[in-house]
């Protein structure tokens, strides 16, 4: 059975139970960790966004998201043995297409992100019985995002999207929705990652 402690890091630092609740130390060391991948890989990928952005416009940004950012999420999960993706419940790429578990998740967080303080996005994390953890923070549409991912997206960019993406379903967002999910998946001690 999942142990399961979801933590909302709000001005009023509410907690909800996603599902049956067990207290886990804010500072076990797994939490730590996920915390800093997302971090990491938040900050690479903003980095990587605005150089794209910078060289190619909006349509840069879409190599960006589309070769760099599963990059990423690889170095990542081979630096630390953890599985580390993005996901999202409207997502673009079929393999960023959320588990179970992750969509589970993400519903919660779409129900309360207009409780949310748009600075300090909710967070989960569980682990389970055999010392497996999984880990997931939202990200929130920004200003910048709604290029490529708002209601209405130039024709152009449009079209670049359409041929990259046929199946895309990541648009009509404004700012502040929940667009995703960064999440990290450890495996029990003596497993290995699948990646």
């Amino acid at each position: 059975m999942m142990q399961t402690a979801v933590y909302r890091i709000l001005a009023g630092a509410l907690t909800i139970a996603l599902i049956a609740c067990a207290s886990v130390a804010a500072s076990d060391p797994l939490l730590l960790d996920s915390r800093e991948i997302v971090t990491k890989f938040g900050s690479e990928l903003q980095a990587e966004l605005k150089q794209g952005l910078a060289h190619g416009g909006p349509a840069g940004a879409i190599s960006v998201c589309k070769d760099k950012a599963p990059q990423i999420a690889s170095d990542l999960s081979r630096r630390s043995g953890a599985k580390v993706r993005r996901t999202s419940l409207r997502y673009r790429n079929p393999a960023n297409a959320p588990e179970p578990w992750e969509d589970e998740v993400l519903r919660q967080f779409e129900l309360s992100s207009s409780t949310t303080d748009s600075t300090s996005p909710p967070e989960y994390f569980a682990i389970a019985d055999d010392g497996s953890a999984r880990y997931m923070t939202m990200i929130r549409m920004g200003p910048v995002c709604l290029a490529c991912h708002g209601e209405s997206l130039a024709p152009e960019l449009a079209a670049k999207i359409d041929a990259e993406y046929p199946h895309d379903r990541a648009r009509g967002y404004a700012v502040g929705d929940v667009r995703g999910a960064f999440s990290v998946s450890w495996p029990a001690p003596g497993a290995e990652a699948e990646r």
